[in-house]
């Protein structure tokens, strides 16, 4: 059995500082596991429903292509005109019909967001959370582990 070590007590910052200092080996027991508590931190979060629905969607004006010509309209005009969000856009691709039914939330993929992330970008359900992150990242998260995870600041 693995020990557990508390990196908060005097024999638990001992016991660490022992393990990084030895040299790896390629045989014998794994190195102890330690305990972590996630630091508390403030996040902003919007429950996402449809295109549109994120704050940061029409907060900046946008240069469009009109009739040939790049025009700048204000994020109120793209709103009226029904355009896609800029932080949650609309989920489009080829080989994903729309109609197609969502594994994680039972809708169709029709109905469904898509959010640009450090990794490449995530599918956003209906009911999603779109979190904002310490350094300004945008990931969703499902509801159930929302609630789990996140309680009002």
């Amino acid at each position: 059995m693995t020990p557990i070590i508390d990196p908060n007590s005097e024999r638990g910052r001992q016991m660490l500082k022992k393990v990084a200092s030895e040299e790896p080996t390629t045989q014998g027991d794994p190195p102890p596991v330690a305990r972590y508590r996630k630091k508390p931190v403030v996040v902003e979060a919007e429950q996402w429903f449809k295109n549109g629905d994120h704050s940061g969607d029409y907060a900046e004006d946008r240069d469009v292509l009109d009739d040939g010509h790049v025009q700048r309209i204000s994020g109120d005009v793209a709103r009226e005109r029904g355009w896609e969000g800029s932080v949650v856009r609309y989920f489009r691709r080829p080989d994903v019909p729309g109609d197609q039914v969502c594994r994680h939330c039972g809708q169709t993929m029709h109905v469904h967001g898509w959010i640009d992330t450090k990794e490449g970008g995530h599918i956003v359900c209906p009911g999603d959370w779109i979190i904002t992150g310490v350094q300004g990242e945008r990931y969703p998260c499902k509801p159930d582990i929302f609630a789990a995870t996140y309680e009002p600041a």
